[in-house]
């Protein structure tokens, strides 16, 4: 059974790719399991509306002094109004009998990807509470520190290499200290992406990621094995294989593959050499969710 667990769509700021058509292609690719983690960045980013569907009032403190709040789709978190009720059609559809012609039924999940900062801890949280009756699936990411990004490089202007390797990773830890609403951990060494010039060996930021690591198991959550790494021309995958070696050294067990697909060449993308890689590593086999309960899919 292969799942993708981090799949976005057209709800994803950065994605136009179209419910149905990522539902079509995951059946055409056989895939068994899909779940869509749309982006939700707060402090960046703002909500389409400051009413969600159930009629809650969203934190409107990000909105920066003199502006309304936003409405084009570059600068807006996931559309809940809408988003929602797309993947439960789209879990109806596409999980029933009459669309098996290409041998089987399709799972969809719905979750998110919440880039997490320490100041957007409580509108996280009260978005997951939200909409708990409705997710299935969380990621907790890190893609800012202070609402400046990573990718744009506004974040690492001005700073070491080392520093900006070991900031990101103690913001990490702090979230997760306080930030309880999340099932994974994912791209858990993205930094290296947007952070090359620091080429130190594992060992020298191994202490805080081992706190990560041990923090997240006692909780009960899960990290991801991210297979963008390959698309992206990383020297190895994402997170390193020393981390998924400390993860299950420490007694982690629970762990996701995506693809972190935005469009369709990238979607199902290498898991196969993913699952591969794990059972090497003496994993049992990766999790699904539903529910935000996580279930373990072993390998054969």
């Amino acid at each position: 059974m292969y799942a993708d667990y981090h799949v976005h769509s057209i709800f994803s700021d950065d994605s136009n790719y179209p419910i149905e058509e990522v539902c079509r292609d995951a059946c055409r690719l056989g895939l068994d399991e899909i779940c869509f983690t749309d982006h939700v960045d707060y402090g960046i980013k703002y909500d389409l509306s400051p009413l969600d569907a159930a009629g809650t009032l969203f934190d409107k403190s990000y909105a920066k002094p003199g502006e309304a709040y936003k409405s084009a789709r570059n600068v807006t978190n996931v559309d809940y109004q809408h988003y929602f009720p797309a993947i439960a059609a789209a879990r109806e559809r596409w999980g029933t009998a009459q669309h098996d012609w290409w041998g089987g039924k399709l799972s969809v999940r719905c979750g998110l990807e919440l880039g997490v900062q320490r100041h957007t801890i409580d509108s996280n949280q009260h978005l997951v509470d939200a909409r708990k009756d409705e997710l299935d699936f969380v990621l907790l990411s890190c893609h800012q520190i202070e609402d400046l990004e990573f990718w744009s490089n506004d974040y690492q202007k001005g700073k070491a290499p080392e520093a900006i390797t070991q900031a990101y990773y103690e913001e990490i830890l702090d979230c997760q200290q306080t930030f309880k609403g999340y099932n994974v951990l994912a791209h858990l060494d993205a930094i290296k992406r947007d952070n090359p010039a620091d080429r130190r060996p594992f060992t020298a930021y191994r202490e805080v990621v081992a706190a990560i690591l041990e923090q997240a198991i006692s909780d009960g959550k899960g990290i991801e094995l991210n297979t963008s790494s390959v698309r992206y021309g990383l020297s190895d995958w994402q997170p390193c294989k020393e981390i998924l070696s400390l993860y299950r050294d420490l007694g982690g067990h629970i762990i996701t593959v995506g693809s972190d697909s935005h469009q369709p060449a990238h979607l199902g993308s290498y898991l196969r050499q993913a699952y591969d890689l794990l059972r090497t590593l003496g994993f049992e086999g990766v999790y699904r969710f539903e529910h935000m309960a996580g279930s373990l899919l072993r390998f054969d």
